[in-house]
């Protein structure tokens, strides 16, 4: 409760451990609660920007939104900085991060079902047979389509160190990103249907630093681009082991990330089976699929909205809040 034997809490406790005490708060809930206690709670938690805090640390990829804007326009198109000239304009603009990154934080948290958001691929570290076994064959849940096998092979290796990797764009620039399911290929035209998976996958997810128009990635044109050097990766997984089985395997992320800018590289360490026609070691890859969920969003006036056209220059990305939603 604010007050304890007639004294406010707050102004007991002194700026410093309330600061203290209110950064214990792990849950966005939690926060919105304390902020309904009174109005000098509110003032307190929003004036010292705790929505934010927690947003980040629930989330450390918010830190990428180099600014926020407010949409000014019905279309849109129109935005202005948040002013903080005056004390009035101050507040106004400290209650509205508060807003948004409370709103951040409920949909990191929220439960709802997430569902694949592969667009296309971007290119694969090598490909043994193109275009028979290429990157695209991963979008195909299936290991025969018309009764031809369907998967992804590298080229073959004589050291079992080599990595591979599979680059993907998603369906939208911003995503919230759960899990990757993905299912080594079973090659069962081959005498006794070797599996070949990795030992280990890991996953990066980012952005270009140069904006690549999507018809070159679709012609498989760009698969020179694939190269870390070309990206910036605002979040790196831990390595999973792999399975040697035929069987879709999901790698739950330790948290829902933030994928600004929409790039997944998954990369495949490590090599487990050599083909007896060659005695080189190969990848090969059955079907891959990202599992997220992008930004609530209402055709007539989306709540928020990213602009990611100035990341690949180092601008980084602008969150637009649009405050007649």
């Amino acid at each position: 409760m604010e007050n304890w034997n007639g004294l406010d809490l707050l102004k007991w406790l002194g700026p410093d451990s309330a600061t203290s005490v209110f950064n214990y708060l792990l849950h966005p809930a939690d926060l919105v609660r304390a902020t309904a206690v009174s109005t000098s709670w509110r003032q307190f938690l929003i004036e010292n920007g705790f929505s934010k805090r927690l947003c980040t640390k629930l989330c450390p990829e918010v830190s990428f939104f180099t600014s926020i804007k407010e949409i000014t326009t019905g279309t849109g198109t129109g935005t202005t900085p948040l002013d903080e000239s005056s004390s009035t304009l101050k507040w106004r603009n400290n209650e509205m991060y508060h807003k948004i990154y409370t709103y951040l934080s409920q949909l990191l948290v929220s439960t709802e079902a997430t569902k694949s958001c592969i667009s296309y691929t971007i290119g694969a570290s090598s490909t043994d047979n193109y275009p028979e076994e290429s990157i695209d064959n991963t979008f195909e849940p299936s290991e025969k389509i018309n009764s031809r096998a369907s998967y992804w092979s590298s080229c073959g290796q004589v050291d079992p160190t080599v990595p591979e990797s599979l680059t993907y764009q998603l369906t939208h620039n911003v995503v919230f990103v759960d899990a990757i399911r993905i299912q080594p290929f079973r090659a069962f035209f081959q005498y006794g249907a070797p599996i070949y998976s990795s030992m280990f996958v890991q996953f990066k997810l980012g952005y270009t630093k140069q904006l690549i128009p999507v018809s070159l990635f679709k012609r498989n044109q760009c698969l020179d681009l694939i190269a870390d050097e070309n990206y910036v990766w605002t979040y790196i997984s831990p390595q999973f082991p792999m399975q040697q089985e035929n069987v879709s395997q999901s790698f739950e992320l330790p948290r829902r990330i933030l994928c600004i800018g929409g790039v997944v590289k998954v990369e495949l360490l490590g090599r487990v089976q050599k083909q007896d026609t060659d005695n080189l070691y190969y990848i090969c890859i059955c079907h891959v699929k990202v599992r997220g969920r992008k930004l609530p969003q209402c055709k007539l006036s989306p709540l928020l909205v990213v602009d990611v056209s100035k990341i690949a220059g180092g601008g980084g990305a602008v969150l637009k809040y649009n405050p007649m939603a």
